[in-house]
């Protein structure tokens, strides 16, 4: 047999522990073939293979993000990007530059502010965005996706006024003396309002895919679970009618998706090895950042805030045993402590059903946990789904408003240990999509800057390996992929990268500083710097 691609001189990181390290592999049809020493592949070496000389580079597994928001992030790289900006009056003037030959009437739309950050602490205002945007109507979602920051002539075109009722599960910020929306959209009035926002034309999403794919493939990245609409999945499964999906996609389904799944037949697992269906993707609470986390005590410094809790009561549970009887596997957002409790609640009522239709059940970012609840994941055989860049760019919020919970936030050394099964991921846009990045705060709890000195609840952190376990095996298997890909080994998919230094023997806090050389995924090489020789 001659294979299309051997991939030779190399320290190859398989994760798999009865085989960890080999020079050489051989991929042929998308899938390993052999690996081994460079002797062991050299006679697959034909006329039509290519042959990717590592030259003692390291290797390891194609990663996969876990929890992502793909064509969200392709299309952020074409609106005002307000990431990591200082101040208010910063944000303002990008919002200024945007707007500058426009014609009156066409939306303005960003994404990634974060009032934590701001110098002097002004709140964001829809006078504000008046002064700088009159003539246009502007939306702005919030660095954590839970927040929409609007103004005047953006509430008009969404019919909000003084009368306009709260949506479920969502809140119209007020100005405490008047009464008028003051431009904040929080939770689920992001939803019902917002979607009065023209959205990007087919196109737009099909630009936003490719762009974002590419740059996936950039960071080592050959895999994601992505959690959008349907119009998102239906740009990605043109894609891959097309054989132009580039890497491989498992979807997770909106709840105002799942009347259609169900009627259409789709279930957990459905497809390929390239886009698959996943599980069903439910909110029970909001966000840390917009103080909106459903807490069991108020948040510190707030009263009686306890953030928003979504589904509560029966209404999780029923949707749950709903998309199960499907088979449809449920994965549930909750940040807060008590909003994961009430999901580990959920799940345990309903484990009988979904236990015995062999699928396996997650909780998307788990960040705060009370101490009884953080085995529970382990016992009822629930995936943590969890991002590490959260810890290191939320640390200061969790100090500040939830105190000493943050002993017990984003617990991945206390969850690993009581046996949950952990997948990474990074939830871009709201955080970068680098998952070297993500290794780095898993291993370090700090910052790219090194800050705080010894990390932050060290305590928590976990070795390289763990944490590219979680970006590997773990991610396999919360999609019941682990038979497929996670590892290196023969008859698995022939996806692997090429990393300027090795993660495993340098100084954890030097990971920052790694970046892929070649990105293998399917047997073809998706990406290079053409700093190693391809023959």
């Amino acid at each position: 047999m001659e294979a299309d691609l051997v991939v030779t001189h190399g320290t190859i990181y398989t994760m798999d522990p009865g085989r960890p390290v080999v020079e050489a592999v051989a991929i042929g049809d998308g899938r390993i073939v052999t690996m081994g020493a460079d002797a062991d592949v050299r006679p697959l070496v034909g006329r039509g293979s290519q042959v990717l000389d590592l030259k003692g580079q390291p290797a390891i597994p194609g990663l996969t993000d876990a929890h992502v928001h793909l064509l969200s992030y392709g299309l952020s790289l074409e609106q005002v990007d307000l990431a990591g900006v200082p101040s208010l009056q910063d944000a303002l003037e990008r919002v200024r530059a945007r707007v500058v030959g426009l014609p009156p009437g066409e939306w303005v739309t960003g994404r990634g502010w974060d009032r934590n950050l701001w110098s002097p602490p002004l709140p964001p205002t829809r006078q504000a965005l008046d002064a700088v945007a009159p003539a246009n109507p502007v939306a702005l979602s919030s660095k954590d996706g839970h927040a929409l920051w609007v103004n005047s002539l953006a509430l008009r075109e969404l019919g909000v006024d003084s009368a306009t009722v709260d949506p479920e599960g969502g809140r119209i910020v007020r100005d405490a003396t008047t009464g008028e929306a003051t431009g904040i959209l929080l939770e689920q009035a992001i939803d019902a309002l917002g979607a009065r926002i023209p959205p990007p034309s087919s196109e737009a999403l099909r630009r936003a895919a490719r762009a974002a794919m590419r740059r996936a493939l950039s960071l080592g990245l050959t895999g994601v679970h992505n959690c959008e609409g349907g119009r998102e999945m239906a740009t990605l499964a043109g894609l891959w009618q097309e054989g132009a999906l580039e890497l491989r996609v498992y979807e997770l389904l909106p709840r105002e998706g799942l009347d259609a799944a169900i009627e259409l037949g789709l279930c957990t697992g459905l497809g390929d090895e390239w886009l698959r269906v996943g599980h069903l993707k439910l909110f029970a609470d909001g966000s840390l950042g917009s103080h909106t986390a459903d807490m069991v005590e108020p948040y510190e410094g707030e009263g009686e805030n306890r953030g928003v809790a979504v589904l509560e009561g029966g209404a999780l549970e029923s949707l749950i045993r709903r998309a199960v009887q499907a088979r449809i596997a449920p994965a549930v957002h909750a940040i807060g402590d008590r909003a994961n409790r009430r999901v580990l609640d959920a799940y345990a009522t309903t484990r009988d059903e979904w236990a015995r239709r062999g699928l396996r059940p997650r909780i998307e970012h788990v960040q705060v946990l009370t101490g009884p609840d953080i085995p529970r994941l382990a016992e009822l055989g629930v995936v943590a789904s969890m991002q590490p860049i959260h810890a290191t760019s939320d640390m200061d919020m969790a100090e500040a408003y939830w105190g000493e919970r943050s002993a017990r936030a984003y617990a991945w050394r206390s969850l690993r240990e009581a046996g949950t099964v952990l997948a990474f991921g990074s939830d871009c846009p709201v955080e970068t999509l680098d998952p070297l990045a993500g290794i780095h705060a898993a291993a370090t709890r700090q910052r790219p800057d090194g800050s705080p000195v010894g990390g932050w609840r060290s305590e928590q952190r976990l070795t390289v390996e763990e944490a590219v376990h979680a970006y590997t095996w773990g991610a396999a298997y919360a999609a019941g992929e682990e038979r497929m890909k996670g590892t290196l080994a023969p008859g698995k998919v022939g996806d692997l990268v090429v990393l300027t230094q090795d993660i495993f023997r340098v100084a954890p806090a030097a990971i920052i500083e790694t970046r892929v050389l070649a990105t293998v995924c399917g047997g073809r090489l998706a990406y290079t710097t053409g700093e190693l020789a391809v023959g």
